[in-house]
């Protein structure tokens, strides 16, 4: 388990090394680049919340059956 944590640590540093340095190099404003930023940040949470939220309903008990 330890060995697949480490893998997928390694690929998420590099996705986001590649990723800044994208996002460097262009030619926008401070505040642009900001929001451009954030937004992979922002896919993850609702990847994250909508698994969370499907994974806590297929495992409850239903009352009324």
């Amino acid at each position: 388990m330890l060995k697949y944590k480490t893998l997928i640590f390694v690929i998420l540093v590099l996705f986001g090394c590649g990723y800044f340095s994208s996002v460097s190099s262009l030619e926008l404003n401070g505040f642009l680049k900001s929001e451009i930023v954030l937004i992979p940040l922002q896919v993850v949470i609702a990847v994250y919340m909508a698994y969370r939220h499907r994974s806590r309903h297929k495992h409850s008990v239903d009352p009324d059956n």
